[in-house]
């Protein structure tokens, strides 16, 4: 027979906490919301307490601050997650200035006690409980009393059955060595990054005592809604992108849409491939992309397209507009500037889910490194690398475009090194034949299967790509520079 003692996990009502959590909030935990002023701390803490807090749960919260309580609300209220009718009903709030002016602990644990002995919370909250700390520097006690503060503090939120949550102003995890650290089963650490003039918001659980949580550093956003988590992705063992998987290519092939171009490919696109396209500006690479797209739509394959390079409005023709309001084909305008890959990852993840879409565009990872905050485009590699994982992982199938300058002598696919992602590569180039300019293509990897190593002229037309001969059967007279710069 188990003894296991199972702990409820509470729905924090913050999205993406909860899988930074592993699940949710422990029931009856001691916590602390700790990080650099203005991070976040208070509006994550009451977006907490009013997603959970009712009748029948009840919420204490304890300013220490030397404002009143109003004038945190005051701002508060402009979320729309503030419900006024909680006010007093279920939530309570309570200012411990009076008492912190003493710096007597004692006095401040028996004023916080008689009121949780009073109103009966589920949820307590104490902000800022770093004032607490500071009041021993003004006063007669010191580090020892504060220790035994926090642990009587601990104590008696536990057997009171109350979740707490303890709020507080530090730089970093390593350079405070404060008794509640100790004390505390979760501690979630906020921060916000100044860098070349963009801003970057953070989040990291320190330690959540009894369940696994989401490692390393994840970025969030403070909006009119509250504060939104985009948990970072990770490569799971046994996806395509670990080393140690034993890949199995699977015989579905995707038409690409472009007569002739499924023939080089070897019969189409294996399903559940990442493919690069890849070619100078003009070449052609957006307008494959929207073929790839169409054709999914015409097949009942619903399609997504990130653009990050041109609107909306620039992007799609006629054709393509009918196919979005018919529910085919969702796009993301993600032309922000800021942004972070687990943003973008969870705005595509989202729309794949809520369109079960089997095709998705990236249109373009140029575009897509400018439209990153400058701390993410310096580790582009690795948040690419991170960003296909996770989309591959769902089973979809990705065509990403990405500009490339010719150089006639460095044959290169990727202006970033990360060439080795794709499962599949399409180069397009121009060249000059008879003092006109040409494109070609081919097919340069194509990963577990035969394809055509022939490049072949095509045209962009009304009716789209059309595919020609190869460069070798073109009767014109080559010129001695073959490969032009556009």
């Amino acid at each position: 027979m188990s003894s296991k003692v199972n702990i409820r996990r509470l729905p924090t009502g913050v999205p993406g906490l909860d899988n930074l959590l592993g699940g949710g909030l422990p029931e009856f935990s001691f916590n602390l919301i700790a990080g650099t002023p203005g991070s976040g701390k208070t509006t994550l803490a009451n977006q907490i307490m009013f997603s959970l807090a009712n009748p029948e749960y009840r919420a204490l919260f304890f300013t220490v601050l030397g404002e009143p309580s109003l004038k945190m609300l005051r701002y508060q209220q402009q979320f729309t997650f503030f419900d006024h009718n909680k006010i007093n009903e279920s939530i309570r709030f309570v200012n411990l200035s009076t008492e912190l002016l003493t710096g007597n602990f004692d006095r401040v644990l028996a004023r916080i006690a008689d009121e949780v002995k009073a109103y009966e919370p589920s949820l307590v909250i104490v902000d800022s409980f770093r004032s607490v700390a500071r009041s021993v520097k003004r006063g007669n006690q010191g580090i020892a009393d504060l220790q035994q503060f926090v642990q009587k503090l601990g104590q008696q939120m536990t057997s009171w059955q109350a979740t707490t949550f303890l709020i507080g102003e530090y730089l970093t995890p390593e350079s405070e060595p404060s008794p509640i650290f100790t004390v505390a089963d979760g501690i979630l650490w906020l921060s916000q990054n100044v860098h070349r003039n963009s801003m970057v918001r953070k989040m990291q659980v320190i330690k959540m005592r009894g369940q696994a949580q989401a490692p390393g550093v994840h970025t969030f956003r403070i909006s009119d809604a509250g504060i939104r988590v985009f948990p970072r992705a990770i490569v799971q063992p046994g996806t395509a992108l670990d080393p140690g998987a034993k890949t199995s290519f699977g015989e579905e092939r995707l038409s690409m849409g472009v007569s002739g171009l499924d023939e080089m490919l070897g019969g189409g696109l294996p399903a559940g491939y990442s493919l690069l396209v890849v070619g100078p500006s003009g070449s052609g690479k957006t307008i494959l992309a929207m073929e790839f797209l169409a054709e999914g739509a015409r097949r009942d394959e619903p399609g997504v397209i990130a653009a990050f390079e041109k609107s909306p409005s620039q992007l799609l023709n006629s054709k393509l507009t009918a196919l979005v309001n018919a529910g085919k084909l969702g796009v993301i305008n993600t032309r922000t500037l800021d942004l972070s890959i687990d943003e973008a990852l969870h705005d595509l993840i989202m729309m794949i889910s809520r369109m079960q879409a089997k095709r998705v565009v990236l249109d373009s990872l140029s575009g897509f490194e400018l439209a990153l905050a400058p701390e993410f485009s310096e580790d582009f590699r690795g948040s690419l690398y991170r960003m296909v994982a996770e989309l591959t992982a769902m089973g979809v199938t990705i065509l990403m475009t990405t500009e490339l300058e010719d150089r006639y002598g460095d044959l290169r696919f990727s202006p970033f090194g990360s060439a080795f992602l794709a499962d599949a590569i399409i180069m397009q180039r121009y060249v000059e034949i008879a003092s006109q300019l040409k494109r070609v293509l081919s097919v340069v990897k194509v990963r577990g299967s035969e394809h055509s190593k022939e490049i072949r002229l095509f045209d962009i037309t009304n009716e789209g790509i059309i595919i020609g001969d190869t460069l070798s059967a073109y009767t014109g007279i080559l010129s001695d520079r073959p490969m032009l710069n556009p």
